[in-house]
């Protein structure tokens, strides 16, 4: 059965005393919370992560990484290969952010690519996927989804896309403050479950975890939360303020 889920996408911010002063006072939040209802994820950037597993030791939350590279070990200077996550035993990984596919001209091939490396080295995928406001504006939200969920993900298996978890992030909702209403919300998370269930299965698509990104915060994560298809939120600017990201944890 699937999980809630909060993950924090601490992006490209933080110089190294504020992510060892952030991540100590998220875990020390954590100490006392009840992780029964929901997964806490965090994924700071490459240079942080052996930081964040060190605070995770002794607290009950996952780490992942915001990247991987498309390809194994070698000779591509700059990389960071899916194999050497695994020899830190990250948890997660983010793939397919509509950063990533703006400023580095990701394809939804190269999310499928990376998702392979992952599920090669057992971990979780964290797949991004989200229409510009032009596109919805024109209508075509459910074509572009359709494409990016299809394309990236329909390749696998039954039992490999149960390991999969989708972020659904309007790209015009990522940093705007402006976020979708929990109607819309709702409605694209029941048609990304409806995809997957039309390919796989119902069982199957009841199985995977799609989160919320887009402006989700601590004011509005409580409403999202409580639609039916919605089962939790990959967080950018409020996972920056542990209180908020913990109080965002909180809303389920």
């Amino acid at each position: 059965m699937r999980r809630n889920i909060v993950a924090g996408n601490w992006k490209s911010n933080q110089l190294f005393s504020q992510a060892d002063e952030l991540i100590n006072d998220i875990a020390e939040k954590l100490r006392n919370f009840d992780s029964t209802d929901v997964d806490v994820i965090v994924c700071p950037p490459f240079p942080y992560l052996e930081l964040v597993s060190d605070a995770a030791e002794d607290v009950e939350f996952f780490v992942g990484a915001q990247n991987v590279s498309k390809f194994d070990n070698g000779a591509y200077t700059g990389e960071v290969s899916a194999a050497m996550l695994q020899s830190m035993n990250i948890d997660y990984c983010i793939v397919g952010h509509s950063e990533r596919r703006k400023y580095f001209f990701e394809t939804n091939r190269d999310v499928a690519e990376k998702v392979d490396r992952l599920l090669k080295v057992d971990i979780n995928p964290i797949v991004c996927v989200g229409e510009l406001l032009e596109e919805r504006e024109e209508g075509r939200h459910f074509d572009v989804i359709r494409s990016q969920v299809s394309e990236g993900l329909f390749h696998l298996s039954k039992d490999q896309i149960t390991k999969v978890i989708l972020a659904y992030e309007p790209v015009w909702a990522i940093g705007t403050g402006k976020t979708a209403t929990k109607d819309q919300a709702q409605e694209m998370h029941a048609f990304i479950r409806g995809l997957i269930a039309d390919k796989y299965s119902d069982d199957v698509a009841q199985d995977v975890s799609i989160l919320y990104g887009g402006s989700c915060n601590a004011k509005n994560a409580r409403e999202l939360f409580a639609q039916p298809d919605v089962d939790g939120g990959l967080i950018g600017g409020a996972s920056l303020k542990h209180e908020d990201f913990i109080e965002i944890a909180c809303s389920f």
